[in-house]
């Protein structure tokens, strides 16, 4: 708003108009008394702006027209006042001052009141930094995962496609196996992973062609037992293919052909040696593996039962020994190849010598597993192995008597045919045309029940004998002796 002055003027007189509802006062005199008096101040004691100064100076002419509602100074200047011809009869910063200038920008700055013991609110500021909140920390791990996981999809993809799957998964995703399928040390693949190393195959040479049969490794510097019909007829040089594959040659260390127990030796050490068992603690039902090399498939592994336990054996070749034993029964397959392997318990242990086998072919053909395998108890095995590794023959256990055939009655037994006067039968007080009826409680039905089951104990072991002399049953300790030869 302006008063029809032109302020940037110089020397001018302006046409001085009357304010609306005054009279104008006539040019250059003055209207109001008080020359030095002070600008008007509004009610509350504050200039408001757009007021004019109460006086003006002396030097300056009033303006022609005031506003209706505001009061027109007291005293106005005379025209031309000023000390300067041709200039403003303002002072030099007149354009600056609002006061003198109404066109001016002009602003009233007004301290707010505080009221006394009353604290300002403090106000916070948004863009400080301050501290991090826990939905904030969760967000971190959250968010470093989904990059983690969005990368290793990317790579695991580029990966499929650079391998030529194409992008297609295939299978479902990888389960827990199952417990069968963990194979624990007490599971069967357990027991056969840590067996089949100390597992061989014996190879030998004859005029015949090749003989060959499995064997285990009994000791650490090469020593092999295996069965005598393996070995029987060779020349004795043999040859041992590992579980790896290697093989090496051997010698045969001996052989006791009524035992059918024969013990080779590798030119090689540090070999690993089976664990031993003992056969007389198996039970009928108790798992076994069989492991060898049948029809010469090398390291194979047949699972079955202990079947039956003293089982007595009569085996041989025609025109060669006859063979006695009281034989642990299996119905785990075994074929020819598998004679001189190992028979394995539950825990891995040694405890038999797979031997020989039923079968219902006719003499001359081929015979092949029927589930009726039978096996040289290890504790018999591990005896003979030992004679012969330390004086190169086995001894015989003997009973110092010759059973002469069945003994006649319902209650069975074998009748003594001879007793040696000096023998341990006789130290006992057994005579001749007693029955035997039972030894160590097993009963005795054939000759070779007794020969095959006193052969299984070692030579000095007392063994009970119940008998039948004429109608009276009696009993007696028999202490077992080694044969002379």
């Amino acid at each position: 708003m302006t008063d029809g002055w032109d302020w940037r003027r110089g020397g001018e007189t302006p046409a001085p108009a009357r304010p609306p509802g005054a009279e104008a006062p006539p040019a250059g005199s003055p209207t109001a008394p008080g020359a030095d008096s002070v600008p008007a101040a509004s009610p509350g004691g504050e200039s408001t702006a757009g007021n004019p100064p109460a006086t003006w100076p002396a030097s300056t002419a009033p303006p022609a027209t005031w506003p209706a509602s505001t009061t027109p100074p007291a005293t106005w200047p005379a025209p031309g006042a000023s000390g300067v011809a041709g200039t403003s009869p303002w002072w030099s910063d007149a354009l600056a001052d609002p006061w003198r200038d109404p066109a001016a920008p002009t602003a009233v700055v007004v301290p707010g009141v505080v009221a006394t013991g009353t604290e300002p609110e403090p106000v916070t500021d948004p863009d400080a930094p301050g501290r991090p909140r826990l939905r904030h920390l969760l967000l971190i791990p959250v968010i470093t995962a989904l990059l983690a996981g969005t990368l290793g999809g990317a790579l695991g993809y580029a990966f499929a496609v650079r391998g030529g799957a194409g992008g297609t998964v295939l299978g479902a995703e990888p389960a827990q196996p199952p417990a069968l399928a963990q194979r624990k040390p007490e599971s069967l693949a357990g027991v056969a992973e840590r067996v089949l190393p100390s597992v061989v195959t014996v190879r030998v040479s004859s005029l015949g062609g090749t003989s060959e049969g499995s064997g285990f490794i009994a000791s650490a510097d090469g020593h092999v037992i295996t069965n005598d019909h393996v070995v029987a007829g060779g020349s004795g040089k043999a040859s041992v293919v590992f579980n790896d594959g290697s093989s090496a040659a051997a010698t045969v260390v001996g052989q006791d052909p009524e035992s059918d127990i024969a013990v080779i030796k590798v030119s090689r050490t540090g070999l690993r040696p089976v664990e031993f068992g003992d056969s007389d603690a198996l039970a009928v039902g108790d798992p076994v593996l069989a492991i060898g090399s049948p029809l010469s498939l090398a390291n194979t592994v047949t699972a079955g039962i202990v079947s039956a336990l003293d089982r007595t054996m009569q085996a041989g070749e025609p025109g060669g020994p006859v063979r006695y034993y009281a034989a642990i029964q299996t119905d785990a397959a075994v074929n020819h190849g598998n004679s001189g392997g190992p028979l394995v318990d539950g825990a891995g242990r040694v405890v038999g010598v797979n031997s020989t086998i039923k079968s219902l072919v006719a003499e001359g053909q081929e015979a092949g597993n029927i589930g009726l395998a039978f096996a040289i108890p290890i504790n018999q095995a591990k005896r003979v192995t030992q004679d012969i590794i330390g004086t190169g023959k086995a001894r015989r256990t003997v009973i110092g008597a010759q059973v002469g055939g069945p003994g006649a009655g319902a209650s069975g037994g074998v009748r003594l045919a001879a007793v040696e006067p000096s023998g341990p039968a006789a130290g006992a007080g057994l005579r001749v045309g007693d029955v035997i009826l039972k030894l160590n409680g097993r009963p005795m039905t054939e000759p070779t029940d007794l020969i095959a089951l006193v052969r299984k104990f070692a030579p000095g072991s007392v063994v009970t004998v119940e008998y039948r002399r004429g109608a009276d049953r009696q009993n007696t300790s028999v202490t077992l002796a080694a044969d002379a030869k």
